[in-house]
């Protein structure tokens, strides 16, 4: 567009002199030199922008966090991401960034959990889960399960008031797991229940008969000490159960068996895996408050969009841990 023709010009700018004064005034303070008007006050007042290499690289993160923000809208509740790569375990060192993921969540909000891990220290799980509860109060946890959350996942999935499942989603047995030698110098996984279960089987075998050669040999190989802090870590694994059962899905007034459940997900005898499936129909049928959302539901494909651009974002890195939220993004290994 053309300037129109009687702009009015500016008044031309002089070189400043000695302050002008009138009758009985004193001359002012000198004035603090304005700012000029090069390129550096308007590099002051632009924002820094993102550079385009630096948007590409991030692009897969954009999007991610994009469908958290439109999931958070759907479902009125904050929505916060936990997921491990198949040889990563929780562990204490979850918490720093557990707590991140925590730092903006307002009290008392609603919350949903993604949640895919193979397990880990269940002493760890048990703090993740009363940061958030703690965070959560009186409102509604929920831990989605896209894939799978197994042993001590699990054990963070029954501190919810419900889990969010669809047909690929699984929990696991939470029969505690020890590293035995198989008696060729290599370790391997067994369940502790399993070793108390062959100790009282070979125990009673040489009460039964006190001259019973082979009882008393295979009891030589088992410590009494072992045996003594299996027991205890056995009875704490259920006792965490109960309680997890109780603060969340069972929480009084709620009703639910929190006494049986825990039970059968420690039966070696139906679960003879500790890898082994529990999908969402056998979570229904054990007691467990489970909001089943079938392929197609437009909160579960967006939880799956989501869950598939993580599980590229670890890419063929095992060992890496996502931490992810509509405000924060960390990475672990």
């Amino acid at each position: 567009m053309s300037e129109p023709k009687h702009k009015k010009k500016a008044p031309a700018a002089r070189v400043a002199g000695p302050a002008e004064t009138t009758p009985g005034q004193s001359s002012p303070p000198a004035a603090a030199s304005a700012p000029s008007s090069t390129g550096d006050e308007s590099l002051q007042k632009r924002p820094p922008k993102k550079t385009p290499m630096w948007q590409a690289k991030q692009a897969l993160r954009y999007q991610r966090q994009a469908i958290i923000k439109e999931i958070m809208r759907e479902r009125k509740a904050e929505v916060i991401c936990y997921v491990g790569g198949n040889q990563t375990e929780i562990t204490r060192d979850d918490v720093v960034f557990f707590g991140d993921l925590l730092y903006n969540v307002p009290r008392g909000a609603n919350v949903d959990f993604l949640l895919h891990t193979k397990g880990g220290d269940m002493d760890a799980a048990e703090k993740l889960c009363a940061m958030v509860r703690e965070v959560v109060g009186t409102k509604t946890l929920t831990v989605v399960v896209p894939d799978y959350a197994k042993s001590s996942g699990t054990l963070i999935a029954l501190g919810a008031d419900e889990i969010m499942m669809s047909d690929s989603s699984e929990l696991g047995p939470i029969d505690p797991q020890i590293v035995i030698d198989d008696g060729d110098s290599k370790r391997m996984s067994a369940s502790l229940h399993s070793y108390l279960k062959a100790y009282d089987e070979h125990a009673s075998a040489l009460r039964t008969n006190p001259n019973d050669p082979v009882a008393r040999m295979m009891l030589d190989k088992f410590d009494p000490a072992k045996v003594h802090q299996f027991r205890l870590t056995k009875e704490r694994v259920r006792q965490l159960a109960e309680k997890q059962l109780r603060d969340g899905m069972f929480k009084p007034p709620r009703m639910g068996n929190t006494t049986g459940i825990p039970l059968k997900l420690m039966d070696v005898e139906q679960y003879s895996s500790h890898a082994q499936m529990i999908g969402y129909s056998e979570c229904k049928g054990l007691g467990l408050k489970v909001d089943y959302r079938a392929p197609g539901d437009e909160i579960w494909d967006m939880y799956w969009q989501l869950y598939c651009f993580q599980r590229i974002e670890i890419g063929d890195n095992p060992r890496k841990k996502l931490f992810e939220s509509s405000f924060v993004c960390l990475a672990s290994e």
